[in-house]
C-alpha cells in the first residue's frame, strides 16, 4: 500500500473516531494527513469509496494487531480479553469509536468487512469456550461477547478507567460455569 493511501486511511480513521462520520470528507482527510489537496480523492474517488476503504482498513488493522494468543485456560482467556479491551479503549480508542460509528452509519454491503471481522472474533471465542467447557460453554459465546462489548463501550463513553479484569473474569467463569 502506498504511504499516501495509508496516511489518508489513518487520518480518516482518526477523523471518524474523534469527530464522527459526517466529518469524513476528502478535504478534511487531506488536511488531517498533511497531504496535498486532492490526494485522498486520487485513491478514493467518492465518499462511498472512502467510507468503504476506511471500513476495510479498520478490519484489516484489527486482525493484524489482535495478536490472538493461544488460549489453554480460563486465565489465558481472561488475560487475552482484558488486553484487547485495554488496547481498544486506550491507545486505539479513536479507531474503536470509528468502528462503532461506521457500524451504525454504513449500509450492509459497505460494513461487510467489519461484520466478517466480528464473525471471526465470535468463532474464535466460541472455539475457546468449547475447548475449555464443552458445548454448554460454547452456547455462552453471545453472553461473553456482549459483556466484553458493553465494557468496552462503557470505557469509551463513561469511565475510561473502569476495571476490566474483574468483569471479564466473572463473565468467563459464568460462561464456563465455574
Amino acid at each position: 500500500m502506498s504511504s499516501i493511501r495509508q496516511r489518508a486511511l489513518d487520518a480518516a480513521v482518526t477523523l471518524v473516531g474523534t469527530a464522527g462520520v459526517r466529518a469524513l470528507t476528502h478535504a478534511r482527510v487531506d488536511a488531517a494527513a498533511s497531504l496535498p489537496a486532492g490526494s485522498t480523492s486520487n485513491h478514493f474517488r467518492t465518499r462511498a469509496a472512502l467510507i468503504s476503504g476506511v471500513i476495510t482498513w479498520i478490519a484489516q488493522s484489527e486482525r493484524t494487531d489482535a495478536g490472538i494468543p493461544e488460549i489453554h485456560s480460563p486465565d489465558d482467556l481472561i488475560a487475552a480479553l482484558t488486553q484487547m479491551i485495554q488496547v481498544q479503549s486506550g491507545p486505539l480508542a479513536p479507531r474503536t469509536r470509528a468502528r462503532y460509528a461506521l457500524f451504525l452509519e454504513a449500509d450492509a454491503a459497505t460494513a461487510k468487512p467489519l461484520r466478517e471481522q466480528r464473525l471471526g472474533m465470535e468463532a474464535w471465542v466460541r472455539g475457546i469456550l468449547r475447548e475449555l467447557g464443552g458445548v454448554p460453554a460454547e452456547a455462552q459465546t453471545s453472553f461473553l461477547m456482549a459483556t466484553a462489548d458493553g465494557l468496552l463501550l462503557h470505557r469509551l463513553t463513561v469511565d475510561s478507567e473502569a476495571p476490566i479484569t474483574p468483569v471479564i473474569a466473572r463473565a468467563v467463569h459464568s460462561a464456563l460455569a465455574l
